[in-house]
């Protein structure tokens, strides 16, 4: 009898890469994808690391693939365009042994700058796209994905969802399938992609996904539920559970390759209901299709492009159900911010003080962009900070910048951070680029980096010298820093926004959420002494509150200790006490 547990969406796509045989997985964090990797870990048949980023998590896979195994990247939806590079062409090159690129899209935007819909990067770099609606699903479509990645020589991308990703459901567990390594065989018409050889494999690339359209109609994958005929709802992933709960009884057409999209089943789907609705979350990529076929449909004229779907947004617009959909209005506001003890906090009170402005990057640290901090002006993609911080100083001279500085955090800064330094250094540049060195890739939930000195596995590994690396890549003013000592600090910030060179200052404190940190002591008010001037309350740090009487209470099971607030205070008002 099998065995069934209870798991996440993401732990059971690891799960089906361990039962599919992989071998090699390579990933970079990113919420909602980061638990895929480290559920993956615990299956010890499976080479597990963190790339420094998606492009090389990609190229490690195709490596892998290439030489005849198994093989698997993860990543969220915004890495996939850092991974796109390699993707585009192993479409042409295709594979040995399966690969499959994992990628969690994020409606709604809960940890990301951007929404975005991978369907579309399917379409364009010619990948077959599958998706699945729930854990079950997210398991049994991992491992046909590399069915399908083998039988038609290409990578195969799983297109998973932050809802389904974060939400659980029972899994039946198989055993692990063995499948022989390929033996490598040398091909250069086939993996160089010279311009006369990949004329030849585009011709290919058509030719594979003709097929596919034509062979969708028997994938097991897609599948027709016929019902009430009134009204037929073409759908997939987890907008298919929103249908089934709303309307039990209608016709559905459940998509699980959603690229390329089988045609003649979508057709003759189309002709068995009175009304048909293309249901799917973010862009019209079904609906439009199905369009350009001449095929009557509803979609985007009912349903927004933006957010996440819900079985609600089904009640109101199609059974005129009058229904409060804003179901956080009565939720207290609590937006996002920066934890007690952060050591990011420190850095952006004194550039606060100093009126700077930060060309800011992916991270916790971009929480500095609000109140009280506001010190963030600028947020686009990982790495961006330096070279944006590099084209103001291109476009208006080295004065405008004597106050801004560029911020990016330890990890984000081995992930694309490094070729925007070294492209300041080559292009004489001026600018302070300043690397907040926490020890960890913080937002995502601490995964370690090439920094650290620990591997997905949690062995020792050599750790990169962040001072050294900056230095190799000729910037002769490189300075560490306790971000926690302000005067120190501060001096170095004036001193280095000053220069009319590049100059890199690395403020190393490691997040106040290790679990090797240790806080014995906790900040404490002494009441007599405080003269009710706020200063303590500006970096807005969530322990200290004002009291009504304008002193100040500290509330010790949120107190980290770090003495921000004690440094700032001038009369000696708080104090730090063994608890």
């Amino acid at each position: 009898m099998a065995e069934h547990m209870i798991m996440l969406g993401n732990e059971a796509i690891a799960r089906g890469a361990y039962e599919a045989g992989v071998k090699v997985s390579a990933a970079y964090p990113g919420t909602p994808s980061t638990e895929i990797s480290e559920n993956l870990v615990q299956y010890k048949e499976i080479y597990c690391e963190w790339s420094p980023n998606e492009k090389v998590a990609v190229e490690v896979a195709s490596g892998a693939a290439i030489a005849g195994v198994r093989s698997m990247a993860c990543m969220k939806h915004v890495g996939l365009n850092v991974a796109s590079d390699p993707l585009y062409t192993m479409s042409y090159i295709g594979v040995q042994g399966g690969m499959v690129v994992v990628v969690a899209d994020d409606p709604g935007m809960y940890s990301s700058q951007n929404e975005q819909d991978t369907r579309m990067i399917g379409r364009a770099s010619m990948v077959p796209v599958v998706e699945p609606s729930d854990s079950q699903e997210a398991k049994d479509f991992m491992k046909y994905a590399f069915d399908l990645s083998e039988k038609y020589d290409t990578p195969v991308i799983l297109r998973t969802t932050t809802r389904l990703a974060h939400s659980q459901g029972i899994v039946s567990l198989e055993e692990r399938f063995e499948p022989e390594d390929v033996e490598y065989t040398k091909n250069i018409q086939k993996n160089v992609m010279m311009p006369a050889m990949a004329i030849k494999r585009h011709v290919y690339v058509e030719k594979r996904l003709n097929d596919m359209i034509a062979d969708g109609e028997n994938m097991p994958i897609n599948r027709v539920e016929m019902g009430d005929t009134k009204i037929g709802f073409i759908t997939a992933g987890i907008a298919y559970q929103y249908v089934k709960e709303v309307f039990p009884e209608a016709s559905v057409l459940k998509l699980g390759l959603v690229n390329p999209l089988p045609k003649k089943m979508i057709e003759d789907f189309a002709k068995k209901v009175d009304r048909l609705i293309i249901f799917e979350e973010l862009e019209p990529v079904i609906e439009e299709q199905a369009k350009s076929w001449g095929i009557k449909c509803e979609g985007k004229e009912l349903f927004t492009r933006q957010g996440e779907y819900s079985a609600n947004m089904l009640r109101e617009k199609l059974l005129n159900m009058d229904l409060d959909l804003d179901e956080k209005k009565d939720v207290p506001a609590r937006p996002p911010i920066l934890c007690p003890g952060c050591p990011h906090r420190s850095v952006y009170t004194v550039l606060n003080r100093l009126k700077i402005h930060g060309a800011g990057d992916i991270g916790c640290y971009t929480l500095g962009a609000l109140a009280p901090l506001s010190v963030v002006d600028v947020s686009i993609c990982m790495g961006a900070s330096i070279s944006s911080l590099h084209g103001m100083e291109k476009a208006k001279g080295k004065d405008y910048i004597k106050n801004w500085v560029a911020v990016i955090g330890d990890s984000t800064f081995l992930h694309t951070g490094v070729n925007s330094l070294m492209n300041m250094v080559y292009n004489k540049a001026t600018g302070t680029v300043i690397i907040l060195d926490n020890s960890i890739t913080g937002m995502t939930g601490h995964q370690d980096h090439a920094a650290t000195g620990k591997t997905l596995q949690g062995e020792p590994t050599h750790a990169v010298n962040l001072t050294e690396l900056c230095k190799s890549l000729g910037v002769e003013h490189v300075y560490e820093v306790n971000a926690f000592d302000l005067p120190l600090l501060e001096e170095t910030i004036k001193r280095e926004v000053a220069r009319d060179e590049v100059s890199v200052i690395i403020t190393k404190s490691p997040c106040v959420l290790l679990k090797s940190n240790v806080f014995p002591d906790k900040c404490v008010p002494v009441s007599d002494k405080c003269k009710k001037c706020g200063a303590c309350l500006k970096p807005g740090c969530p322990a200290l509150t004002r009291n009504e009487d304008g002193t100040i209470s500290i509330d010790e099971t949120m107190c980290n200790a770090c003495g921000l607030c004690m440094q700032l205070c001038k009369f000696g008002a708080i104090t730090k006490e063994a608890k």
